[in-house]
This record gives structure tokens, sequence and C-alpha cells, in this order.
């Protein structure tokens, strides 16, 4: 089965951090270097987009709790 690959770029953490990411899905992993653009299946993308979007949402809950 073809997946479909698109690219991604996942910007560089802190001095302390991993220089990476590692994704699994369905018992498949990928792990997935900062600061360079990769390509990767585009449910692997979706992951890290959903990711993202859920840190973002705690960070302005935190905050609006804060306030």
């Amino acid at each position: 089965m073809k997946e479909n690959m698109v690219s991604i770029f996942l910007p560089r953490g802190r001095k302390n951090e991993e220089n990476f990411v590692i994704v699994s899905v369905n018992g498949r992993s990928w792990k997935i270097m900062k600061g360079v653009e990769v390509q990767v299946p585009d449910f692997v993308a979706e992951v890290l987009e959903n990711a993202q979007m859920m840190a973002d949402d705690a960070r302005r809950y935190v905050d609006r709790m804060a306030n």
C-alpha cells in the first residue's frame, strides 16, 4: 500500500531538549529530527498537528485559569 508523503519541519527546541520527536501509529514508529525538513506519511503529520493543537489548548487553559 502506497503512503501519501508530505514534507514537515519541526523547529529546534531549547538547548536541553531532544533534537528529535518519536511518533508511533499502529505499531510503527518514526524518529523525526528537529531543524530539518523531512518526508513523513500524511497520517504522521496529522498526529504531530493534533499534538500541537492540544498543547496550544492546554496553554490557553492554564493562562485562562491563572487570570
